[in-house]
Formats: structure tokens, C-alpha cells, sequence
């Protein structure tokens, strides 16, 4: 499974503006709304299964990243967004500190095996400090999806 399998290259915000957990997930789940990956119907739905997920804990894991993620009946395929903020977000991260780094992933209700390895996939590439380095100088959606065909392909280890 690669990255560049689940990630909805036209959900990839660059340049997200938001200082709360709450508007980067709204914000987030919109952009795959916009890319046509979930239904305007679905959209409050997921961005409330996010927000109660994050209730369980913060999926700010720390070195300015956060993975929110939950699973919706809505998408019969994993679904991910990418978005990077250089002002950083309030996450309510496990370090204190703010995020500048999401991943938001969105997984069949069906398939959690799929949702497990879209998770650990995800987050074997952001414990790749060159990686991380690398996504957060990105200053446009095409420099992010070519860093995440690099990832893909292992040629950043």
C-alpha cells in the first residue's frame, strides 16, 4: 500500500490557516468533500466521528505531526488528505507542542484491516525526520504529491 493509493491529490491543502483542531478538520474534510471523494451529505458526519475519535485522545503524535482518522460508512475506499500549516495548529499534541503536519484518513467501516495500514503506513513515513523536513518546505500540491511518490518508492530512507 503507498501513499499516493489513498491520498486525494485534490484534497491537498498547502497552505492551511486555521489555529484550532476543530477547523483543521473541517477545513481538512471539506477538501475532500470539494475533490468529490465523500458526498456533501456525509460531510458533518465524518467531521463528527473525527471530533468524537479526537475526544478518545489527541491524534497529535508529536513532532508537529497529527493523524485524525476515523471510519465512515460513507467511503467504500481508504481516503486520505494532506494538509501543512505553516503557523502551526493547537492539536492538543502528546508533546504540548503545535502541529504543522496532518494526515487526515477516512477508512470503510468494513475493512479495518485497511485502516490499520493506511495508519501504520502513514505513520512510518512521518517518523522520516527527511520526510517530514522535506513535506513541511513543500510550498505547493505538486511538490507534496512528488514528495509522496519519493516516499512511495523509498527514495528517502
Amino acid at each position: 500500500m503507498k501513499l499516493t493509493d489513498f491520498v486525494v491529490s485534490d484534497a491537498i491543502i498547502p497552505e492551511l490557516n486555521v489555529t484550532t483542531k476543530e477547523e483543521a478538520i473541517r477545513t481538512m474534510v471539506a477538501s475532500l468533500k470539494n475533490a468529490g471523494s465523500i458526498s456533501a451529505e456525509d460531510e458533518e458526519g465524518i467531521v463528527s466521528a473525527i471530533l468524537k475519535r479526537e475526544e478518545l485522545g489527541s491524534t497529535g503524535i508529536g513532532n508537529g505531526v497529527a493523524v485524525p482518522h476515523t471510519k465512515h460508512s460513507s467511503v467504500e475506499n481508504l481516503t486520505a488528505a494532506v494538509a501543512l500549516s505553516t503557523e502551526g495548529v493547537d492539536f492538543a499534541s502528546l508533546d504540548g507542542e503545535d502541529v504543522y503536519i496532518l494526515f487526515l484518513l477516512i477508512s470503510p467501516l468494513d475493512r479495518p484491516g485497511d485502516h490499520l495500514r493506511g495508519l501504520e503506513n502513514i505513520s512510518r513515513h512521518l517518523r522520516n525526520q527527511k520526510f517530514c523536513n522535506f513535506l513541511r518546505q513543500s510550498k505547493n500540491v505538486k511538490d507534496i504529491i512528488e514528495l509522496l511518490n519519493e516516499a512511495d518508492s523509498n527514495q528517502l530512507d
